[in-house]
């Protein structure tokens, strides 16, 4: 791996990651300020940090059995967790990360918890359809989110959105209540404030989705530090972005892209990853492969796990798998 291009990427994402963080709350200061002066920007810093504060702390096992998640044993995917066990040690995690399972046909994974207490979800698509080298890419992925505090970082990232629309919503409400004395005085409209409080939730969101994608551009920078084979999840992207629409469209379709705008995505586009990721190449690996492991291998599935057809649907909490 090219070490001088991965500082380089990742300098950019961090300075990146602070613009976007620091234009978020900045913004938010604005609207505190225009609702009330000083004394709206107190109530946003402690409702601010009320709300980091009391925001309920949900065990990843609570919320993965909403997936209707279950745990991934060593000796049910022993590949798996000797690959896990090499990337917690390189990348300094004080507790290796439980593996789930999700009976579902997409090809995905996702992390939550905290650098103690964390948690990997891997669907049954992406167990049936990926090689070793790229679940070991994946996992590492998701090993940098950890790693990285993105968990942590997203959730603050959302109480800055929901206190935007909150303060943004009671802005608008009490300005309406006092446009006629407004009118009736005789003084002019204050177009400023009023577009401060109409827009700031849909800038704050749109920041929110570029921090998303700019810590996802990080993690895929770590992960091929962690593995020293920026190839792996490079491939595994590609292939999850040709399974992704089903069969009909990969035998149709080919080339046919999502058709949302890269600026309402929560994930860079797949081809500006794998093109970041391939740019680290180098004819000599920076780190040796997991020992004991093929990267080549087809991995196993457990026994007992049926193969899961069909698209995701609703779930009873609003969810889809």
């Amino acid at each position: 791996m090219d070490p001088k291009r991965l500082q380089k990427h990742k300098l950019n994402n961090l300075f990146q990651s602070l613009l976007i963080m620091t234009g978020m709350i900045g913004l938010l200061g604005l609207l505190g300020w225009t609702l009330g002066g000083k004394q709206g920007l107190a109530w946003l810093l402690f409702i601010g940090l009320l709300m980091v504060t009391l925001t309920p702390r949900l065990s990843p096992p609570m919320i993965l059995r909403l997936y209707g998640a279950v745990p991934l044993h060593p000796s049910e995917a022993p590949s798996l967790y000797a690959a896990l066990e090499e990337l917690t040690r390189r990348a300094n995690l004080p507790s290796l990360p439980k593996l789930y399972y999700v009976p579902s046909s997409v090809l995905n994974a996702f992390t939550m918890g905290n650098r103690s207490d964390a948690a990997i979800a891997v669907t049954d698509g992406l167990l049936r359809n990926l090689r070793l080298s790229e679940m070991i890419g994946v996992l590492a992925h998701e090993v940098s989110h950890i790693r990285n505090n993105d968990i942590w970082i997203m959730n603050l990232s959302d109480v800055v959105s929901r206190l935007t629309a909150v303060f943004s919503t009671l802005g608008q409400f009490l300005l309406l209540l006092n446009l006629p004395l407004i009118l009736l005085a005789g003084q002019g409209i204050p177009w400023l404030p009023i577009l401060i409080l109409i827009f700031s939730p849909t800038v704050t969101f749109l920041l929110q989705l570029a921090l998303s994608r700019t810590r996802e551009l990080d993690a895929d920078l770590e992960a091929a530090r962690l593995t020293g084979d920026p190839k792996g999840l490079a491939s595994a992207l590609a292939r999850m972005e040709r399974y992704r629409g089903g069969f009909l469209r990969r035998v149709f379709f080919p080339g046919h892209r999502n058709p949302d705008p890269s600026i309402l995505r929560t994930h860079p586009e797949t081809e500006e990853r794998i093109t970041r990721l391939l740019s680290l190449l180098e004819e000599k690996p920076s780190r040796k492969p997991i020992q004991g492991l093929r990267p080549d291998e087809i991995l196993r599935i457990p026994l007992g796990f049926v193969e899961v057809r069909g698209n995701p649907r609703w779930r009873i909490g609003g969810l889809w798998y």
